[in-house]
């Protein structure tokens, strides 16, 4: 069942309860990097192995997401600062006990490639918490995967 979550603004990255941050360096450019994820959304099921489906919503200014598993998402854009920063919050939800959740795409310049960093703040019941401290680890591999696939793709349009 979908539920509405609390609506909270980008500072929620730096005061959620639980924040997962995971970082790697990739060597496409940031202009590229930032492309891909805020202006061709659905383009994610192409790199992202976790979405099946990325499509715009709102002329852009929102995000409709699945995930393998059943999970939804409709999002709102928070921040899109090219070539910095690409930030959107979740409004619905069907992922079970989550509250709030801001997620956050920074770029940073790293020699002739980008640092990749990706924060997920979240706020949700105690099982919801624990699960994600569990699950660490897989979300962690998860990132490294997509922003490696993410990297090749990068290289492979020459974008």
């Amino acid at each position: 069942m979908a539920r509405r979550l609390r609506p909270v603004g980008p500072e929620f990255i730096d005061s959620a309860p639980v924040r997962l941050v995971f970082a790697r360096v990739v060597t496409a450019s940031p202009e590229s990097v930032f492309r891909a994820l805020a202006e061709d959304v659905p383009g994610w099921t192409e790199w992202f192995a976790a979405v099946t489906l990325a499509r715009p919503t709102e002329d852009g200014a929102g995000r409709e997401i699945r995930l393998r598993g059943g999970i939804r998402f409709q999002e709102t854009v928070l921040v899109a600062t090219a070539p910095e920063v690409y930030t959107y919050r979740v409004d619905v939800t069907n992922a079970p006990g989550a509250r709030a959740l801001v997620e956050e795409w920074r770029l940073t310049p790293d020699g002739t490639g980008t640092r990749v960093q990706w924060t997920f703040a979240t706020d949700g019941t105690a099982p919801f918490r624990l699960a994600l401290g569990l699950g660490r680890a897989g979300l962690g591999r998860t990132f490294r995967d997509a922003v490696t696939a993410l990297d090749r793709r990068l290289a492979s349009t020459n974008v």
